[in-house]
């Protein structure tokens, strides 16, 4: 038996000797805990609350398999850009003997960091940050790591992102996951983490999601039962649905708690006093609502939801986005601060009820001796609050993403120096709530809240740390009656689910519906929130706060956020996971506007939300050349040509017709069509519409206007504007047989042929070919095949009257091209495979020599592949997904866990090299033919902008 396995795992009381340090009783707890993953040979994720040292437990553990166990390396951390000095600042502290190297800097500077360093194996831990793992995926690779170590690990919470994708390509024996917030949004990206440490354990998401569904199924009434409800059977529902939902919690945490370890501050960091949170709930300026009212007022037909259109989720999240700038201050806009001149004086606190509020908050806090950290979202928003400190003689520092990392560490130093001369700092949210210590501080202001409501407690921790003796005051500040109180009741629903998933062994777990991505529907209702109010013009709260004292305001918000804690500590599952579809988000002063219709024409006679009273602006709808007639042209008196038509109706107003102009005093001007080159209507008909042209413009005077241009150009430029004079001069009126000519012209061009249209036919004879016109008129669902027919033979005939038809050809062509290739790649693919008995087990693929040291697949995988591909099909639009699926399904690889955890994307890749392998073997001629072709298109995207890249070059 294994002399590792059968000895006794070692337990430390107190800090190590190896650390230059104490660490605390929690900390050599989370060592500990840490070192029994290792002898047992588990990854795990590290989850302590922010503040608790997870950064020192980390290098504590490393420091141990050096000194304790003989494993020097290699080591890699993957951390954010912000805290690689932090990182290699604690090892220098905490254990200097273990070798580390920071890989970061320009090209020059890894490069030399790579050859001097870790291809010479001279270290024991690699520190570097994400984008460096991405650039230098090919070097990280070629290792063989004990440990890799990911910092702030909620990085990869998408299993599809680029880093979560290159770092499962990396082979370490051990695994381990830092993070604070394990759990931000959902449970998938829960699963996403846990996949990435035990792929073999947790590697069907479907299978993860159904734990949670389960509870809800298993708790329905039996087939065949009544389904009348009394209280009894409410009661006993109701019982059963604990008892299951119970059971399945504590099933998932007996699953988690051997690799997933979770402490929080108030459990086990007694010095540090708990912070205290309050939400300071602000009304509106009468600026504010102004430009919210405007905004609304905007998108009126979506903020209704009454149009019958399904408005994209993009929209909404722009109205979303555009209503929380107006919360914060109206100045975000273009144009709402006045001037110029533009100046600072009280007009920047009047104009924002947050800043009102705010300034009475600093006031206070000030005289108290507190010293207080602002986040904000928007870095914007800060340029404004930058403006407001210089104003009242606050000093401050401030920190965005644009602040370089020395800039970043000097400021920090400067906010936490001795003399404590800097009463305020000013941060944008994800910027500034990372890798920072600003314990010396004891007020954080959340000037507005972020969608995750994680990125704000990372905010809130920069100050309530360990380090800190005094209690921290946290303020957020909400917009009542707006889109802000909305967001933060979804955010309390993440912090929920964070709770009983990770934290709460005991509670229940939220199912699906709390854990979905906000939908178009809660975007709408955040939207429709309050507006009513806004719209009817009542009265805000925020005169009355104005005349009330910040202490009255803060124990009138206090109650509210209380109110606010309890209601949503209370919800179970069964509440928690219909809360996104009851009525409770859609009551408004008492009404259920979710009952109401909104594509009902009913209601939108007394729509709740009207717009306001608006004059009649003129609007005059003209093409390009007729805005050229009316600048350039002289008006002539004509009220008794016959085409004249007086523009006005009996009330003096201006009723132009839609598409024309009627010029007062003037001929009317000629009725056109919009004719399009792709429609291709008859040459004759173009001829009829210029002499049209040409004709009124004699009419009404116009002189064409001399081009601009270089003095060496006059004479050419002359002339042509004598020979337009000449046309115009010698036009005339068209004959009665000509207006007729001109409206039978008009029938025989394919009128019903749109662009979008036109665009779909050069694209669908691409994909098929310009032959397979049944193919093509599948695919057109308001056309018959005997149109797109016609219009095919049309096309072929005069597509070159099409403006840059040459692009749609080379499109065409292009795909055709694709077309032959597949063909060809099929055939040489089913020769291969066929030119053995047993193609799985016998085939030989000729790799070309530069990439037989690069490869990660073996034969067998390759092989595999091959299969699969001449199986499904090489056409199949769906190949990859019916790869990956069989490779999940396959007996061969069952136990092969590097394929399962491909993607898509790199078996694309992988089969597209395969391909090229055998193209190369079966049918040289056609190999060399793709290679040169890539080759020459390579030439072409290198010669097109010479200039550019030499200048480039120079900088």
């Amino acid at each position: 038996m294994d002399e590792k396995k059968t000895a006794r795992i070692p337990e430390f009381l107190e800090s190590p000797d190896y650390v230059n340090g104490t660490l605390r009783s929690y900390q050599i707890q989370g060592l500990n805990w840490l070192i029994g993953l290792y002898e047992n040979n588990i990854s795990g994720i590290l989850a302590d609350e922010m503040g608790l040292g997870k950064t020192l437990q980390t290098i504590s553990l490393l420091g141990y398999l050096r000194h304790c166990r003989g494993v020097r390396g290699p080591h890699i951390i993957i951390t954010p850009k912000l805290t690689l000095d932090n990182w290699h600042r604690e090892f220098s502290r905490w254990t200097p003997e273990v070798n580390v190297v920071v890989l970061q800097g320009n090209k020059d500077e890894r490069n030399d960091i790579i050859n001097n360093r870790i291809m010479r194996c001279a270290f024991d831990v690699v520190i570097t940050s994400y984008e460096i793992v991405i650039r230098e995926k090919a070097t990280f690779k070629k290792f063989d790591w004990q440990y890799i170590v990911i910092d702030e690990a909620h990085r990869i919470k998408n299993e599809q992102s680029m880093l979560s994708q290159i770092i499962r390509l990396f082979h370490s024996k051990h695994r381990l996951l830092i993070t604070g917030t394990p759990l931000q949004n959902n449970l998938h990206e829960l699963w996403a983490l846990l996949n990435f440490i035990l792929p073999d354990v947790f590697g069907d998401s479907d299978a993860f999601d159904a734990w949670f569904t389960r509870g809800e199924e298993s708790a329905a009434l039996p087939d065949g039962e009544s389904e009348v409800k009394t209280e009894d059977s409410e009661s006993a529902l109701a019982e059963k649905k604990d008892e299951t939902q119970n059971s399945v919690i504590s099933q998932l945490h007996k699953v988690l708690k051997p690799f997933l370890l979770r402490r929080i501050k108030s459990e086990v960091e007694k010095s540090l006093l708990p912070k205290q949170e309050m939400n300071v709930y602000i009304g509106m300026s009468d600026m504010q609502r102004k430009w919210y009212q405007k905004l609304l007022e905007k998108d009126l037909d979506a903020v209704n939801g009454a149009n019958g259109k399904k408005e994209s989720k993009t929209r909404l999240l722009n109205i979303v986005m555009q209503l929380r700038k107006c919360c914060n201050h109206p100045y975000l806009f273009e144009g709402a601060e006045p001037g110029p001149p533009y100046t600072t004086d009280e007009h920047i606190v009047d104009n924002s009820q947050k800043m009102i509020i705010l300034d009475k908050l600093l006031k206070k806090l000030r005289s108290e001796g507190s010293r207080v950290l602002i986040f904000s979202q928007m870095s914007r928003m800060l340029d404004i609050l930058e403006d407001y400190c210089l104003f009242r003689g606050y000093e401050y520092c401030r920190i965005d993403g644009q602040t370089d990392h020395a800039d970043r560490v000097r400021l920090i130093d400067e906010y936490n120096a001795p003399d404590l001369s800097k009463f305020v700092f000013l941060l944008t949210t994800r910027a500034g709530g990372l890798g920072i210590n600003l314990t010396t501080a004891d007020t954080v202001v959340l000037f507005d809240s972020d969608w995750n409501p994680q990125a704000d407690m990372q905010a809130m921790d920069r100050a309530h740390r360990i380090g800190q003796t005094k209690q921290v005051k946290v303020f957020r500040l909400i917009t009542s009656n707006a889109v802000e109180e909305k967001i933060l009741e979804r955010a309390t629903q993440k912090l929920r689910l964070d709770q009983l998933v990770i934290q709460d062994a005991g509670k229940r777990q939220p199912s699906t519906a709390a854990n979905a991505a906000t939908s178009k529907d809660q975007l709408l209702d955040m939207i429709q929130f309050g507006a009513a109010d806004i719209f009817n013009s009542k009265d805000s709260n925020s005169a009355a706060q104005n005349d009330l004292d910040i202490e009255a305001i803060l124990k009138n918000s206090q109650s509210k956020t209380q109110e606010l804690t309890q209601k949503y500590a209370k919800l179970d599952l069964s509440a928690l996971q219909n809360f996104s579809n009851d009525g409770s988000v859609y009551e408004w002063n008492g009404e259920n506007f979710k009952k109401k219709e909104p594509n009902s024409l009913k209601n939108v006679g007394h729509a709740w939300i009207n717009p306001t009273k608006r004059e009649r602006k003129e609007n005059y709808s003209v093409d390009l050349y007729y805005k050229d007639v009316m600048s350039s042209g002289k008006g002539a008196s004509n009220n008794d040509d016959p085409a004249y038509v007086e523009p006005y109706n009996n009330s003096g107003t201006h009723t132009p017709s839609s598409g024309h102009v009627h010029v007062r005093g003037g001929p009317r001007p000629p009725k056109q069509l919009n004719i399009y080159d792709h429609q291709f209507h008859p040459p004759k008909l173009l001829e009829l519409h210029e002499m049209e042209k040409n004709y009124y413009k004699k009419r009404i005077g116009y002189e064409p206007p001399l081009e601009s241009g270089p003095a060496a150009t006059l004479p050419e430029r002359e002339e042509a504007q004598r020979l337009i004079e000449e046309e115009i001069f010698n036009s005339r009126a068209l004959t009665d047989e000509e207006r007729e000519l001109k409206q039978e012209l008009l029938t025989q061009g394919f009128n019903t042929w749109n662009r979008r249209d036109f665009i779909h036919f050069v694209a669908l004879s691409g994909k098929y070919g310009r032959n397979a016109i049944s193919l093509i008129s599948s695919e057109f669902e308001e056309k018959t095949p005997d149109e797109v027919r016609e219009y095919a033979k049309v096309f072929w005939q005069r597509y070159k009257e099409i403006d840059g038809y040459e692009r749609y050809i080379s499109q065409i062509d292009a795909g055709e091209d694709k077309i032959e290739k597949l063909k060809i790649s099929k055939e040489c693919l089913r020769r291969k495979l066929l030119s053995y008995r047993y193609p799985l087990q016998e085939l030989v693929l000729k790799y070309p020599p530069a990439t037989t040291t690069k490869r990660t697949f073996t034969d067998e995988e390759d092989r595999f592949m091959l299969i699969q591909m001449y199986k499904f099909g090489l056409d199949r639009p769906d190949l990859y997904e019916r790869i990956r699926d069989a490779i999940k399904q396959s007996a061969i690889l069952r136990f092969d866990f590097f394929m399962h955890l491909r993607t898509t994307a790199e078996l694309s890749r992988r089969c597209s090299s395969l391909i090229a392998c055998v193209l190369k073997e079966i049918n040289p001629e056609v190999a060399a033919a793709n290679k040169s072709t890539k080759l020459e298109k390579n030439k072409r995207k290198l010669e097109a902008e010479p200039k550019k890249r030499k200048k480039s070059k120079l900088k």
